[in-house]
């Protein structure tokens, strides 16, 4: 008998529609990929979510986005009913969506990351909430700028700006993917370019020095493994060729999800394909803490 998988969609942080929008492809993948598939669209609302979970399913495929769906909340809940779910666990996802705990954890390992900067903040720095994911809220302030950030938001944090190339690596199971660069045509690789901007260009796999790229598999692998994520993740870079260097930015425990997506697209791009991709999330999930 097929197992049914309960796809967790929307939420309520503010990268709601994307949830939606590429929960459509993981819905159809997992179809095609014979799984019963329930479409639960989650509200802020633990009885409702309860209602939606019975009966009971085998697996949680986890698609939400931002607060509430990567930060450990919705993790929780699937814990305390004892569900199998798909990417990480409680404290990694939260360790992941809180930038300022998972710097700490990679420096930690001797990975290179911003500076952290006390107020009054000298250009260039990135302004950024502490625990936001898409690049929501994030501004970036340049010396020739001659604006001010909004700065009466709680929960944010600025950083010393590292110019040059973006780059990221995905991490399935604790094995590197690929690393990508990202060559987007807005500022920076902010919401509108991953989401809006049809001009933003992705090259793997990145052309780079292999000595970066071999840096940036290694990095992502052991910030992967100190959090104690699962399934798949991604880390993000910042490369300042003859500057810096590489530049770890963050780890994402619920990256993007669509064949066309930055992590499942490496995967993809190393001969496993998208369904096989989320069947094997599906298979591998499990209760984090019996």
């Amino acid at each position: 008998m097929s197992k049914t998988v309960a796809l967790l969609v929307g939420g309520w942080s503010p990268e709601r529609q994307v949830s939606l929008d590429k929960g459509k492809a993981v819905e159809k993948a997992l179809i095609e990929g014979g799984y019963n598939v329930r479409v639960i669209d989650v509200e802020r609302d633990v009885e409702k979510f309860i209602d939606h979970l019975t009966p009971r399913p085998d697996v949680v495929f986890n698609n939400l986005y931002g607060k509430g769906g990567e930060d450990g909340i919705i993790q929780g809940v699937l814990e305390m009913m004892q569900i199998p779910y798909t990417h990480s666990g409680v404290m990694s996802s939260a360790i992941g969506m809180d930038k300022e705990m998972s710097k700490a954890i990679a420096q930690s390992l001797g990975v290179r990351v911003p500076e952290t900067l006390t107020f009054p903040y000298d250009p260039p720095y990135v302004l950024k909430p502490i625990d936001q994911g898409s690049s929501v809220d994030i501004t970036i302030v340049m010396e020739q700028d001659n604006f001010q950030p909004d700065m009466s938001k709680k929960g944010m944090i600025a950083e010393r700006y590292i110019p040059g190339r973006e780059l990221t690596c995905a991490v399935l199971d604790g094995k590197a993917q690929a690393v990508t660069e990202i060559i987007s045509e807005t500022k920076f690789f902010d919401y509108e370019a991953k989401y809006a901007d049809n001009r933003t260009r992705y090259v793997l796999p990145a052309d780079i020095p292999q000595d970066i790229y071999d840096q940036a598999m290694d990095w992502s692998e052991k910030i992967f493994d100190a959090i104690g994520a699962q399934g798949i993740a991604r880390c993000d870079y910042r490369f300042d060729e003859g500057g810096t260097g590489l530049v770890f930015l963050e780890i994402n425990t619920q990256p993007g999800f669509t064949s066309e997506s930055i992590g499942p697209s490496q995967v993809v791009y190393n001969g496993t394909g998208f369904v096989d991709l989320c069947a094997h999330l599906v298979e591998t999930a499990s209760v984090k803490n019996k």
